[in-house]
């Protein structure tokens, strides 16, 4: 010390048991928890799987289309690292958690997380109905219509990585599931990954007029670097070899034909020039050369074939294909069937009176049809049937 003050630093060191001398600990490595949540996806490699999910959900909301018959966007995805608390705050509650596994190609699985009402919109749009029927309680119905929908969609988008990675990607199909996240305090029990940290893209979903909202797509760290090394890797391939492509040959490997005899009359290195008018000279018995490139040399125009082209009219037939493909991916949908005798309306006074032995007078007439509906809209009228103990209806007319 030497009789000179002591610093800060050498008064911390002498208070915490170490000498003037001692060296100053380094306190920037006590949290490598931190650090290493930082290091687990670099921002480069958030952009590349934000745009594989991107093109992935671009193809999805295809599909969706089809099935909904509306417009539908999935874009602006945001790729974060995020864990089962974060969900839980930041997302709507109660939602529907729709489990993919991939079974070919990819070893891994993800979650797709949405809005209890956004369901209900796309099963009734699926349904036939206007999107706006929703006020039913959400049950099989609904989770059987998304199955379905998502199959599609994430199958779409299994095809659509396939052609991205050069491989076969498949899926098992889609398990969706109504969860309160409220009431999980752990996410380990919906999924193994959810128990920790995980990565999670963040799309926003419109349907026309109806949606206007977000989805969540959830899947493990380990299985998003997975894919990104097979994108990545995918990738390069291609580009290195549309560069072999594009990139001409040399042209002292195929050197200009010359007759014998005949000089050389341009500098080594510069292309020959032709008279204007006059055609290439080529030796007696050789075959014309090919420009480098594979192209041809252009024929006589009067040695060519021209012939009108002819196209074949898809117009009668677009229409009705693509009516059976839609109706057959939701022939395993079930149904709500509803008999109505009939209807009346009373009073909140009236109601009040009711009793046993209080007769309701309907406004159908005895005799008269009764309505057959479906998912609460009206396809048929019928007769009622007594068969055996249990009452039913003979249908008489399919309303159009």
């Amino acid at each position: 010390m030497d009789g000179g003050m002591l610093s800060q630093e050498e008064i911390n060191n002498l208070l915490s048991g170490g000498g003037a001398d001692s060296p100053v600990e380094d306190n920037s490595a006590q949290d490598p928890v931190d650090e290493e949540q930082k290091t687990i996806l670099t921002d480069e490699e958030k952009d590349a799987i934000g745009e594989v999910a991107n093109i992935s959900m671009g193809t999805s909301a295809t599909t969706l289309y089809s099935l909904v018959n509306q417009k539908v966007d999935i874009t602006t995805p945001v790729v974060s690292i995020a864990n089962w608390h974060t969900v839980v705050a930041d997302y709507e509650k109660p939602c529907v958690f729709i489990q993919i596994q991939y079974k070919v190609g990819l070893d891994g699985a993800n979650i797709l997380i949405l809005k209890e009402n956004d369901v209900k919109i796309i099963a009734d749009l699926m349904m036939g109905g206007d999107g706006t029927n929703i006020q039913d309680e959400f049950g099989e119905l609904h989770l059987s219509a998304i199955s379905e929908a998502m199959n599609q969609m994430m199958g779409s988008s299994a095809t659509s990585l396939s052609s991205m990675l050069g491989k076969m990607i498949d899926i098992s199909p889609p398990e969706a599931t109504l969860i309160d996240l409220s009431d999980v305090v752990d996410g380990k029990k919906i999924s193994e990954f959810l128990g920790g940290e995980f990565v999670k893209v963040t799309f926003r979903m419109q349907i026309g007029d109806l949606v206007d909202s977000s989805i969540l797509q959830l899947y493990p760290i380990d299985f998003a670097k997975e894919l990104l090394s097979h994108f990545l890797s995918g990738g390069d391939s291609g580009e290195e070899q549309q560069q072999t492509e594009s990139q001409p040959m040399p042209q002292m490997d195929m050197p200009m034909q010359q007759p014998m005899g005949m000089p050389m009359q341009q500098p080594m290195g510069m292309p020959m020039q032709q008279p204007m008018g006059m055609p290439m000279q080529q030796p007696m018995g050789m075959p014309m050369q090919q420009p480098m490139g594979g192209i041809p040399m252009q024929q006589p125009m009067q040695n060519m074939n021209i012939q009108p082209a002819q196209f074949q009219n898809f117009a009668s037939n677009i229409n009705p294909m693509q009516s059976q493909e839609n109706i057959g991916l939701i022939m395993d949908v079930p149904l709500e069937v509803t008999v109505e005798l009939g209807r009346t309306s009373k009073l909140i006074s009236e109601i009040l009176d009711f009793a046993p032995g209080t007769i309701i007078e309907l406004d159908k007439i005895a005799g008269e049809p009764i309505d057959v509906l479906v998912n609460g809209k009206f396809v048929a009228k019928g007769e009622v049937v007594v068969i055996e103990e249990s009452f039913g209806v003979r249908v008489t007319e399919i309303i159009k």
